[in-house]
């Protein structure tokens, strides 16, 4: 439920909605005068009416004030006051309450606070980034020197390596942040690497304070591992018992970190509070981050983020894990960049060698310890999808298990599920056949068996093997890793939510697509494999670090824009990069934005679609009702000067206006290629662009027209700016329709 006050302007009507975690509240104040039944509720207020923090703050009290009817209760209510990059807080309210507070003129929205959850060597070679063999980006940007990161997820482990601050010079001047002590953090866990740490838990239910570090010291792991994907110190040597050997880094190296724990572990995993991540993005302007990275479910409508934003702050959110079906991108907002997951080229061939000495490969993360003895065959057999029931009557005892499941569904559950059902019968080994999958890292977790994942083709190769013997027998050998051109990359991950997006159609989302599977980044002392958009975020947001190291007069649009027009859409062998999917396809827009993420390529990218963040007032407006927050647009988006379009209804000639920065040479012409989406056509006026000195702007329409007028569904294509030195492409998106409410359903 939210409340809203009848009528207010744009720039207070956006609500953020993250992935991770929170909980009820108690507040790290006492809140003895609070009623038991009161719940945390999140006020926003708009833009700042004071410069001065404290005054800020005091107007909370006065305004809470009223409500409780003395300064004492209005104080002991507030769980976070949000004073820096604009005005709202956090405070345990009745419904009652929230009800009244939502009635004050001053205040623009009320919501109660939610719950969400957590969404990384290769890598970084594979984009181009080379460290042996530094490119152009990495020795321009001075490997991201002094680019402050801000990594909002669940703290850091700051012994491991990949934080070592050795050969930093002093932290910047412009630094305002803290180094937030408690437990098992001291004074000395901050660092001229890890410069900044804080951590939020108000909200914490108290059996959730016993699980945790009650400091900005991670117990999950995923903050660790998402910060030193983005800007981890050089690590020679990392592996996993030898898999993915390599050199382990970020993507800026040399750039600074500011850590922001709002992601506690609970009894199923990590979570957070909405209220929680306001305040850490709060802290952040202040502090004086330059870039922001989410790797969380984040509420569609963020106005913590569009301040940040609007504050020059880049931020970057994950995608999200639902994929391969459509519409479940999380953190659409048109302000911000929404990144997918895609695949590198490595992989991990398995060979399963059977009884008649035929070898078919799958792929794993098995590996053997240097004391355990050679692999050896073992009997076989069929355990169906290896359910309780279907495993019921079978013996398994000392056997490898092939078990294979033909549905489509939540593989990591299903995965633990047959491991646990094998492990239990005494099963020696388990086979696992099923459709695509990059989730090789819970592969790790079989419970001290070999364990392979094989496709659904493999899997009845061998179900036909064990039917044609009296006595099946098979053989795991442990994983090894190859990678390069043998491997066909990039692809986009079976996992990464796909779009259009629900909530903003008239926004092309994703933006952009980066590595997300099989990562090998830092955990506490130890370096581990993860895979999830969690990865890729990290991954954009590095680049970004170079990208303001070399260009620090661009704006958050301008980096955005340079991003998604140089991205590849073409693998390393020059054909259409795909996705996996059911079954895998030639990628297109609504599954990687404009493509694989190319540094390099972002570093020059000629042309640049700019915004200016207070124009997205001119698009965005706020629908007041009780459960509903700016959820609908004054003038379709489409009309924003972003580095996409996308046309949900198209039913007439649609005009659309964008407007490019000259960033490359002075005097340049650039000349446009249309690829029209199928049923549409699309005209460019005027098709040539000229630059110079005077004329650093320059705009032009697109007029999109249906050419067939039907119930459709969505088609691609694209626009291209091109000259001798640079390609600057745009993705299109565009449905014609010919009724009001589109439904496909039949």
């Amino acid at each position: 439920m939210a409340f809203h006050s009848p009528s207010r302007h744009f720039s207070a009507c956006l609500l953020v909605c993250l992935n991770l975690m929170i909980i009820r509240a108690d507040g790290s104040r006492k809140m003895s005068s609070v009623p038991l039944y009161a719940k945390l509720y999140i006020a926003y207020l708009g833009e700042k009416k004071h410069d001065d923090p404290t005054l800020v703050t005091a107007s909370h009290h006065e305004i809470l004030s009223t409500i409780f009817g003395s300064k004492e209760e209005a104080m002991a209510s507030i769980a976070y006051s949000y004073k820096h990059g604009y005005s709202g807080f956090a405070a345990m309210l009745t419904e009652d309450q929230a009800q009244n507070l939502a009635e004050l003129p001053e205040v623009i929205s009320v919501t109660p606070n939610q719950q969400h959850e957590l969404m990384t060597t290769r890598s970084w070679d594979f984009l181009g980034l080379n460290y042996q063999q530094p490119s152009d980006l990495l020795q321009r940007s001075n490997y991201g020197e002094d680019v402050i990161i801000g990594i909002i997820d669940t703290g850091i482990w700051p012994e491991s390596r990949s934080f070592s601050d050795h050969g930093y010079k002093a932290i910047p001047p412009r630094w305002k942040g803290v180094c937030q002590l408690g437990q098992a953090w001291g004074a000395n866990n901050c660092s001229k690497k890890i410069i900044g740490a804080r951590y939020y838990t108000a909200g914490l239910e108290k059996s959730t304070l016993k699980n945790n570090y009650m400091s900005a010291r991670d117990k999950n792991g995923h903050g660790t591992h998402t910060a030193s994907t983005a800007a981890g110190a050089v690590v020679e040597g990392v592996s996993v018992h030898g898999l993915g050997a390599g050199v382990a880094r970020g993507g800026a190296p040399q750039a600074r970190l500011a850590v922001y724990k709002v992601a506690w572990e609970g009894e199923s995993g990590a979570y957070l509070a909405t209220a929680a991540v306001l305040a850490a993005m709060d802290d952040a302007i202040h502090d004086g981050v330059d870039i922001l990275s989410l790797s969380l479910v984040d509420i569609e409508d963020s106005f913590g983020a569009l301040h940040a934003v609007q504050k020059g702050i880049t931020v970057v959110y994950a995608g999200g894990n639902a994929g391969p079906r459509p519409q479940v991108l999380f953190n659409t907002a048109p302000w911000v960049i929404t990144v997918a997951a895609s695949k590198i080229d490595r992989s991990f061939p398995t060979t399963v060698t059977l009884g008649n000495k035929q070898k078919l490969v799958g792929q794993s993360l098995y590996y053997k310890f240097k004391n355990e003895s050679n692999s050896r065959f073992q009997p076989l057999v069929n355990g169906g999808n290896c359910s309780r029931e279907a495993l019921n009557g079978t013996s398994i005892m000392g056997k490898v298990v092939l078990c294979i499941e033909v549905t489509f569904g939540p593989t990591i559950k299903i995965f633990q599920d047959a491991v646990a059902n094998v492990h239990s019968g005494g099963a020696s080994g388990l086979i696992f056949a099923l459709y695509t999958t990059d989730v090789l890292f819970s592969t790790e977790e079989c419970q001290g068996i070999p364990c392979v994942f094989i496709d659904i083709g493999v899997g009845f190769q061998i179900i036909t093997y064990i039917g044609s013997q009296r006595l099946p027998i098979a053989n795991i050998d442990p994983a090894s890793s190859i990678t390069g051109k043998r491997v066909p990359a990039p692809k986009v991950a079976m996992f990464s939510s796909r779009g259009p997006s629900f909530k903003y159609p008239t926004v092309l989302k994703p933006d952009i697509a980066a590595p997300g599977v099989n990562i090998l980044a830092a955990k506490e002392d130890a370096y581990v494999f993860s895979s999830g958009t969690s990865m890729a975020a990290p991954h954009v947001a590095g680049v970004v670090a170079l990208l303001k190291s070399l260009h620090p007069q661009w704006s958050h649009a301008a980096l955005k824009s340079a991003i998604i027009t140089t991205a590849s859409t073409k693998d390393d062998h020059g054909m259409p990069i795909l996705a996996e999917a059911l079954p895998r396809k030639i990628a297109d827009p609504f599954d990687y934005g404009g493509g694989n993420i190319n540094p390099n390529g972002a570093a020059d990218p000629g042309l640049v679609y700019d915004i200016n963040p207070r124009d997205y007032s001119k698009f965005f407006g706020c629908k007041i009702k009780k459960y509903e927050i700016c959820n609908i647009t004054i003038l379709p988006a489409y009309h924003l000067n972003l580095p996409s379009i996308s046309i949900p209804e198209l039913r007439h000639a649609i005009k659309v206006q964008r407007a490019v920065t000259n960033v490359g040479k002075v005097d340049a012409v650039y000349r446009s290629v249309i690829q029209s989406p199928l049923g549409v056509k699309i005209r460019v006026q005027p098709a040539t662009l000229v630059f110079n000195a005077t004329k650093k702007v320059n705009t032009f329409k697109v007029i999109i027209t249906p050419l067939w007028k039907v119930q459709g569904d969505y088609t691609f294509g694209s626009l291209t700016w091109y000259n001798e030195q640079h390609t600057v492409r745009i993705p299109i998106a565009v449905r014609i329709t010919i009724q009001d409410f589109y439904a496909d359903v039949a």
